[in-house]
């Protein structure tokens, strides 16, 4: 996949896809949720927004 692709893909288009991932790995949503905070540095509202 070229880099530009990558940049092109919406948030809110993965987002179900993580959510899946991880609770197939015995995690929670809200665990998913933590991480992409501290990746990102989104609050709960800002994260909510990208979704």
């Amino acid at each position: 996949m070229r880099p530009e692709k990558v940049f092109a893909i919406k948030f809110s288009s993965v987002y179900p896809l993580y959510v899946k991932k991880v609770e197939s790995k015995g995690r929670s949503k809200e665990e998913l949720d933590r991480v992409i905070h501290w990746l990102t540095g989104y609050s709960e509202e800002g994260l909510r927004h990208q979704i």
